[in-house]
C-alpha cells in the first residue's frame, strides 16, 4: 500500500477534493509517507516543493488551478494506479544568494525587477566574464529549464529542454543594449547580477512568488544538493509539455 502525504491549497476546488480524498485515504506525517499528494494550482506546488524538500520525497500534483503546467489532471479516484503508471521527471531549483539574507530557492526564475518609474542598471557576470557591463531595462531575469514555458517565455526568452544543462538570462524590455536577447549558459556557472546605481534605481528579486526589495547585488547558481522528484502521467509529462512548447516557439 502507498502512503500518502496530502496538502492542499484554500481555494473551492482544492477543498472539495480535500474532503473526497480524506474519506478514502489516511494521511501520513511527510517522514513516514512514500509521496506527497499536492492538490492545488502551480504556485502552490512552487510553495509545497520549497516546504517539503528536507523530506526528499516524489511530489505528485493534482490540477485545482487554471493552467496547473506543473500538474496532473483533477482525479478524485484511482490515484494508487495513476501513480504506479506515472513516469518520473528530476529538477533542480536555483539556490539564490542575497547579501545579509538566508540563501532562497526557485524552482522556475528568479528575477530583478525597478521598484521604481526609472529604469534599472544592471552589470551582470557569468562565472569571472563580465557578460553586460551595463543594462538599461526593466530588469533581468535567470530561469532554470523547468520555469523557461514561464515568465521567462513571455520575455521572449527560449525554452529549453530538461536535459539541456543550461539556464537562461533574458532581459526584461531592454533600452540598452536594445538588441541584446539574452544569454544561454551552462548550468555548472554562477550567474552574479549588480545594481549600479542602488540609491536613485532600486530593484528588487523575485524568486518565484517571493520578493526581496531594494537588491544591490545577487548571485545565482544551480542547486548540487536540492533534487525535486515530480511524477506524472506518461501522456502529459512535464518533459512532452515542454517539448510541445519549444515547437510552438519554434513556428511562431
Amino acid at each position: 500500500m502507498i502512503k500518502f502525504h496530502f496538502t492542499f491549497d484554500t481555494t473551492k476546488k482544492a477543498l472539495n477534493l480535500k474532503y473526497k480524498l480524506l474519506i478514502k485515504y489516511k494521511n501520513y506525517t511527510p517522514n513516514f509517507a512514500d509521496i506527497i499528494i499536492v492538490g492545488g494550482g502551480d504556485g502552490f506546488m512552487l510553495n509545497s516543493l520549497k516546504k517539503y524538500a528536507r523530506f526528499k520525497k516524489p511530489f505528485y500534483g493534482i490540477n485545482c488551478g487554471s493552467f496547473g503546467f506543473l500538474m496532473n489532471k483533477f482525479i478524485d479516484k484511482n490515484i494508487e494506479k495513476k501513480i504506479i503508471l506515472s513516469k518520473k521527471v528530476m529538477i533542480k531549483p536555483l539556490v539564490i544568494k542575497i547579501k545579509n539574507k538566508k540563501p532562497i530557492l526557485a524552482i522556475n526564475e528568479v528575477s530583478l525587477f525597478r521598484q521604481g518609474r526609472q529604469t534599472a542598471t544592471l552589470n551582470l557576470k557569468v562565472g569571472k566574464k563580465e557578460v553586460i557591463k551595463k543594462l538599461i531595462g526593466d530588469g533581468v531575469l535567470v530561469s532554470t529549464p523547468a520555469g523557461s514555458t514561464a515568465y521567462n517565455l513571455s520575455v521572449n526568452g527560449p525554452v529549453l529542454s530538461l536535459s539541456s544543462n543550461k539556464l537562461a538570462v533574458t532581459p526584461i524590455s531592454p533600452f540598452r543594449p536594445r538588441r541584446w536577447r539574452g544569454k544561454l549558459t551552462s548550468n555548472r556557472q554562477e550567474i552574479t547580477i549588480t545594481n549600479l546605481d542602488p540609491v536613485k534605481r532600486p530593484v528588487a528579486a523575485v524568486a518565484d512568488n517571493i520578493e526581496i526589495r531594494n537588491v544591490k547585488s545577487i548571485n545565482v547558481k544551480i542547486s548540487k544538493k536540492i533534487i525535486f522528484c515530480l511524477m506524472y502521467e506518461k501522456s502529459r509529462s512535464l518533459i512532452k509539455r515542454i517539448k510541445l512548447e519549444q515547437m510552438r516557439q519554434k513556428y511562431n
